[in-house]
């Protein structure tokens, strides 16, 4: 397996993982719109950018897992001016459970290490266990608790 920076030839596969991803996401979430095909990521975008590191599993030429490294800046009552984020996770369910999402990860913090960054946060669903496990055991903790109250029901 290699971990590499996704190339535009990548496009097409990285755009069905992200609906992969908004499949599995949207019983986590009802306040995700069901009757039309939604994008969390301008992927394109984000593969020509310079502040966010899109990359790929690879095995044998096959792209079986992505994610993507971003530097964001934060507000200036931070210690730090910049955190790095992680995001679009996405793992080819017959290779889950195979140490791809870890690998991801490691390369992810080892570029926002050679970018100077001394933090990194995501978010994930409190409805997804599997990738809460995933993110722990890669070293993350529970910070911050969002909460959502629905006034029409």
């Amino acid at each position: 397996m290699i971990i590499r920076p996704a190339k535009i030839e990548d496009l097409v596969t990285l755009l069905d993982f992200e609906q992969k991803i908004i499949e599995a996401e949207r019983p986590m979430d009802p306040t995700l719109k069901t009757e039309e095909k939604i994008n969390y990521y301008s992927i394109k975008d984000y593969i020509l950018s310079t502040h966010t590191e899109v990359v790929v599993a690879d095995i044998d030429g096959e792209i079986v897992g992505s994610g993507y490294g971003q530097i964001r800046d934060r507000k200036e009552f931070f210690k730090q001016k910049q955190l790095g984020y992680i995001g679009f996770m996405y793992v080819k369910e017959e290779h889950r459970g195979k140490g791809i999402s870890q690998a991801i990860i490691t390369y992810l913090c080892n570029w926002f290490k050679i970018k100077g960054l001394e933090e990194i946060r995501l978010t994930v669903y409190d409805k997804n266990p599997r990738a809460i496990r995933a993110y722990e055991k890669s070293g993350f903790e529970k910070h911050l608790i969002e909460m959502r109250l629905d006034l029409k029901n």
